[in-house]
């Protein structure tokens, strides 16, 4: 049973920002490879401060050395799902600039943005995407070999959504639960923070 958890919005927004969630539910199949393709070449054109392009990605396929390196990395709480999805990948970012070697302030931003992009990619491929901060970055940095001044950010499953009724009871309640956001005027304001900007 895949489900489809299409965001109860105020104001009409495209489809792909509308039904984009994080499942924790994946169907096992593999992904086709031009699929995986696309979502690099969305996170490719992705903007970032003077076209620095921080984002770096080590990708695995299921159970290939990659994809047990990164599952290793995972918490404890998201290996219990992430067992069956058919890749795993981490997302790595710069932190100086390329020209200068000095601090690149806006290195995880971009990252951020990249990653977005590749998400929303996935949406338009009928593919989902789950991105997780319980992963051990410093172990990360070890296990790939990563040059000095590159960070592991995030740690990505992406596929194709599978049966909630697999999941273990407390994780298929999270998944069945309705989706929520913060009231628009809780973040947006004018002429002073917390300050409402009469749009809502």
């Amino acid at each position: 049973m895949k489900i489809r958890k299409p965001a109860t919005t105020k104001f009409e927004i495209n489809e792909y920002s509308k039904n984009r969630w994080s499942p924790r539910a994946f169907d096992p199949r593999p992904i086709e490879k031009d699929k995986i393709q696309r979502l690099f070449e969305a996170a490719r054109w992705s903007p970032s401060a003077s076209n620095e392009q921080p984002w770096h990605f080590m990708i695995g396929f299921h159970n290939d050395p990659t994809w047990k390196k990164i599952f290793e990395l995972l918490a404890p709480g998201n290996k219990v799902w992430n067992e069956n999805v058919p890749v795993l990948m981490i997302c790595i970012g710069r932190e100086v600039t390329l020209a200068k070697k000095s601090e690149y302030a806006w290195y995880s931003y971009d990252c951020g943005q990249s990653v977005a992009h590749l998400s929303f990619e996935a949406m338009h491929q009928g593919l989902y995407v789950h991105q997780m901060a319980g992963f051990d970055a410093e172990k990360a940095a070890t296990v790939f070999s990563l040059p000095e001044h590159y960070k592991a950010l995030t740690a990505i499953a992406v596929g194709y959504a599978g049966d909630p009724d697999l999941l273990p009871e407390e994780l298929k309640v999270r998944e069945l639960a309705e989706r929520s956001r913060k009231d628009f005027n809780s973040f947006v304001f004018s002429e002073s923070f917390g300050q409402s900007s009469g749009l809502f």
